[in-house]
């Protein structure tokens, strides 16, 4: 008997041990009241090339793209026009969620990787992940620049700099038009 009661005592006493109620630990459900769950799904029922899911490559002729895109963000992410600065709905919000690419859905960025360029369009100093964003050289306007492409659907996002903020020193200079975005549900 008393040896159980020095082995229950250990075991309360004991780092390692976790209450579990219904099959969850108090940890784990502690956890849960406090979770963000983001919404996933924008709905474009004329765009069928638009998944905020898939991630397999687009091979998408741009008169395809021209019949199921609006024509401001065909004229962005098929033609690589530019938005004026100041004027696009993203510039200057910091609300949380995910930005995805307006033309096929690709997660690009996570809010916590924006921030306040003060150039007039969204900034962000890091993709979402590896293949989310892909570059080429851009030698337009008399200028070397890097071009930022959706990485499903190469479609124009915008330019990448070397000026952002630490940890990676890079500013992904975004045209608001080419981006959708999905705030942060609370749970």
């Amino acid at each position: 008997m008393k040896t159980r009661l020095h082995i229950l005592t250990f075991l309360l006493l004991s780092p390692f041990f976790v209450i579990t109620v219904n099959g969850q630990s108090t940890k784990e459900q502690n956890n849960t009241k406090n979770k963000i769950t983001m919404e996933n799904t924008i709905e474009k029922p004329g765009n069928p090339y638009y998944s905020n899911t898939d991630k397999s490559k687009l091979k998408v002729s741009n008169a395809e793209w021209k019949k199921v895109l609006p024509e401001d963000v065909y004229d962005v992410t098929r033609n690589a026009d530019t938005e004026r600065p100041f004027t696009g709905k993203y510039w200057n919000t910091d609300e949380k969620g995910t930005y995805y690419c307006a033309a096929c859905g690709n997660k690009l960025f996570r809010s916590g990787a924006k921030f306040s360029s003060s150039c007039g369009w969204p900034s962000f100093f890091e993709q979402e992940n590896k293949s989310s964003v892909v570059y080429k050289t851009d030698n337009s306007l008399g200028m070397e620049r890097i071009e930022a492409l959706c990485g499903r659907c190469d479609g124009h996002l915008g330019h990448l700099f070397d000026d952002g903020p630490e940890p990676t020193g890079k500013r992904y200079c975004m045209n608001s038009i080419a981006l959708d975005f999905i705030p942060d549900v609370k749970r």
